[in-house]
């Protein structure tokens, strides 16, 4: 009979940290470059001529002030001028410049909307792994951590606890995850999840795992509290743990 693990009510849990949506950095030279392209909208080659000539002509008074002598955004603004131009002098007798129909700024607006959904995915996965380490850390404190099943990303929740809580949280995690592996439950009866678990977990947390699957046959009414030692041995020498338990599963297959 499995032994549920001892409440810990005494611990008082850290506050998750918030999770702001992150922050895109101010870009001077992007800046410039959409300035430019809504200035130039509509433009002959002629009249982008002549506005290239005007950022020209500031460009050169900037380079006498030493504050302005690093202008970024002047120099993507004049970048970019030249690359109308250039645009425009290819083009048709008459063209007018629109950007809805330069593929540069088109490839480069996507580019930007892919980012941005990057980010936008970046923090719903934050705000996921702090709710969830939240739940696991209460469910620990409960003492009822060892009946919830494991769900995918959980791993990376271990790492959240870890920073946010420190080895006396871990350790407990780490315990629950082991069993959990070794036992195949939740998303870890899942080959190919348990497969990914060697790549996201630590080596002592897997080689606890093996050891507690080795254990189950010879023992399989062992409680949590019986293989304590288990976690011990894993912490001490992971790598001696992990020969344990790969001789015993090849005397226990050499005997069947």
């Amino acid at each position: 009979m499995t032994t549920p693990w001892p409440p810990r009510r005494t611990v008082r849990r850290p506050l998750a940290p918030r999770v702001d949506a992150p922050r895109e950095p101010a870009d001077p030279a992007r800046i410039g470059r959409r300035v430019v392209r809504r200035r130039a909208h509509g433009m002959t080659a002629a009249a982008v001529a002549a506005a290239l000539e005007d950022a020209r002509v500031d460009a050169r008074q900037d380079s006498r002030h030493e504050h302005l002598a690093d202008d970024e955004r002047g120099r993507a603004e004049l970048g970019e001028w030249e690359r109308i131009g250039q645009l425009l002098a290819a083009a048709a007798p008459g063209t007018v410049y629109d950007p809805d129909a330069d593929l540069h700024v088109q490839e480069e607006l996507a580019a930007e909307a892919a980012a941005a959904a990057a980010r936008e995915a970046e923090l719903r996965e934050a705000v996921r792994i702090a709710a969830r380490a939240d739940e696991l850390q209460a469910l620990r404190e409960l003492g009822t951590l060892d009946q919830t099943e494991p769900r995918e990303g959980d791993e990376a929740v271990r790492d959240e606890l870890t920073q946010r809580a420190g080895w006396y949280v871990q350790a407990d995690i780490d315990t629950w995850l082991a069993h959990a592996l070794a036992a195949s439950r939740g998303h870890y009866a899942d080959p190919a999840a348990r497969a990914a678990a060697a790549g996201l977990l630590p080596a002592q947390l897997l080689a606890h795992a093996a050891l507690l699957t080795e254990l189950a046959h010879l023992a399989p009414d062992a409680g949590v509290d019986q293989l304590a030692f288990a976690a011990r041995l894993a912490t001490t020498d992971p790598e001696a743990t992990a020969g344990l338990a790969a001789f015993l599963a090849a005397t226990r297959s050499g005997g069947s």
